[in-house]
């Protein structure tokens, strides 16, 4: 049984489809299918219920999916050895960044990493700060960017914070006041940011904290879009202000929060407490280190 069968049908369960498989594994919808009904005619047993979207693993699925992940993950642990054995004159760095902050925080990094060790290649994956955990905990990344706090599986180690600013329309009444307290925006609704985003829990517990249920105007997961829905009057949004520098508008204003439990922005590298890092992150961590923290 080839290893590279079981990666794909990792991926078709991972995202449900074998179109969004096919674009990761760098293969055609035919070939990921066709690797999907070879390890069905190995084991004998059905892997999939494809009838059903997104797609999902039968019974048996899970058991071979369980199997898998050992299965890639010692494959992995062997590579990172042998990457370590070769000072990291060759490696693979998977590594999650969320879309928020990732821009001013890590593309600098990229540059210096790549000087320092261009033969390390960097497969990313961009998403939400609870995805990015999942993916972590799955072994299907080694690093990730994520927000505190964090799962008690995970490790950590401290990036950065930043006080989270409001981003308000400029005929918003409170868009010229110097600070505002969450609780003042009790009555105007709130655009979030899509599923699995930790930014959404925490402004949702700091409301809470405020005595207020926030009013849900709308979800999105592109940034630009949702600082167009605040200047349309749309609702309040909310960024870190590392993030406020780069989206100056004559339509709306940012306005930082009255300090309390939940206004801050805290990012953290994260890595499962049981898996041992390659070179490759070892040498993202400590750079991160040196630059952000």
């Amino acid at each position: 049984m080839r290893t590279r069968l079981l990666e794909m049908l990792v991926q078709v369960v991972r995202t449900g489809s074998f179109t969004a498989a096919a674009q990761l594994t760098h293969a055609t919808q035919s070939t990921v299918s066709k690797a999907v009904q070879q390890l069905e005619q190995e084991l004998g047993v059905v892997l999939l219920e494809r009838q059903v979207t997104p797609i999902k693993p039968t019974a048996a699925g899970e058991i071979v999916l369980a199997h898998a992940h050992s299965v890639l993950d010692d494959l992995q642990r062997m590579q990172n050895e042998l990457d370590q054995l070769q000072g990291l004159q060759r490696g693979v760095l998977r590594l999650g960044l969320p879309p928020i902050g990732s821009a001013n925080l890590f593309a600098p990094l990229f540059v210096t990493y790549r000087k320092r060790f261009p033969n390390i290649e960097i497969h990313l994956e961009e998403h939400g700060s609870r995805h990015l955990e999942q993916l972590l905990l799955a072994g299907e990344i080694e690093l990730a960017a994520t927000l505190l706090p964090v799962s008690e599986a995970l490790q950590t180690q401290f990036v950065f914070q930043s006080r989270l600013m409001a981003v308000v329309a400029l005929d918003h009444p409170l868009a010229h006041r110097s600070e505002i307290a969450l609780a003042e925006l009790a009555d105007t609704p709130f655009i979030f940011f899509e599923a699995g985003f930790a930014l959404n829990a925490q402004l949702q517990h700091a409301c809470r904290l405020q005595g207020f249920e926030p009013q849900e105007a709308t979800h999105s997961g592109q940034i630009d879009f949702v600082v167009a829905l605040v200047a349309a009057g749309y609702g309040v949004a909310f960024l870190p202000e590392v993030m406020v520098p780069n989206r100056q508008q004559a339509q709306i204003r940012f306005v930082p929060l009255v300090p309390a439990e939940g206004t801050v922005w805290q990012l953290t590298l994260a890595w499962p407490r049981n898996r041992q890092l390659s070179p490759a992150a070892q040498q993202w961590l400590q750079l991160a280190q040196e630059q952000l923290a």
